[in-house]
């Protein structure tokens, strides 16, 4: 009863007894869906594909397609999607190619509005907004409660740390360490200062907070220091703080493009 007459789905397919589908869905060979998904009218969904509990798919939705990659010859690759996410119409999510772990993966309690396109080997943490018209080439990954602002493109191979607010019409093309708020396009992108409105919301303490924008300023807000030698006078001063240490780490781990150090590279 929980399925539309008109939906079209595959004997092959597992799908929990409490799964909604709506009318015109198809869902291909593969797919496997949990408890108290809902899937809206009008949605494809393929390949090796596993969907988990009480996510809320709109209309129109593509799911699990082949990744747009030249490469790409037709392997067995998966897409993973958690729990408890939003996911709005029009929304393309692409299976992985065979160049990294063969997965594309979506975290829990996301929302993912209209138009959002999750490219190939993208990995997205928990708790991520992503406005309209959002984009994602290959093989980025996002940390956990990223927001991202309607029409921002985000280049491939790219890393962008948790709590990070990034705002509307920015083309991103470095990675975006933690806990800051930034803006803008390639070569123009800048960091004006940590989010501070989303991190209270997130239940960070003032301490924290504090730490936190003390250790922007060595970072960030001080040119005549060497990343290197800011990286070192931050550890000295807040090594006992792990949100500190973990924008620090973030900046030493390999980066393929480079990490943006506002004031200093914009």
């Amino acid at each position: 009863m929980n399925i539309h007459s008109t939906a079209v789905i595959d004997s092959g397919v597992e799908l929990d007894p409490s799964v909604k589908v709506g009318p015109f869905t198809v869902i291909g060979p593969g797919v496997k869906i949990a408890a108290g998904t809902e899937v809206g009218p009008h949605c494809f969904i393929e390949g090796n594909t596993r969907i988990g509990r009480n996510n809320r798919i709109g209309g129109f939705v593509s799911i699990g397609t082949p990744p747009q990659d030249l490469g790409y010859k037709g392997e067995d690759t998966r897409l993973e999607i958690g729990d408890d996410n939003v996911i709005r119409e029009y929304v393309s999510i692409h299976r992985a190619t065979t160049k990294e772990s063969r997965l594309t993966r979506i975290g829990n309690h996301n929302m993912l509005m209209a138009y959002v396109h999750i490219a190939h080997d993208c990995s997205l943490a928990d708790h991520i907004i992503m406005a309209n018209g959002a984009a994602l080439a290959g093989h980025v990954e996002i940390g956990e409660r990223v927001t991202m602002g309607g029409m921002v493109a985000v280049h491939q191979f790219t890393r962008i740390g948790s709590h990070a607010y990034i705002g509307g019409m920015s083309g991103i093309s470095k990675d975006v360490p933690p806990f800051v708020i930034l803006s803008g396009v390639r070569n123009r992108m800048r960091i004006t200062g940590i989010n501070r409105i989303g991190l209270k919301r997130c239940g960070f303490d003032k301490e924290t907070i504090r730490d936190l924008s003390d250790a922007f300023v060595l970072i960030f807000k001080t040119p005549d220091l060497l990343l290197k030698d800011a990286l070192e006078k931050t550890v000295a001063e807040f090594a006992h703080r792990p949100e500190v240490m973990y924008m620090v780490e973030f900046f030493r781990a390999q980066s393929r493009s480079g990490v943006i150090r506002s004031g200093i590279d914009d």
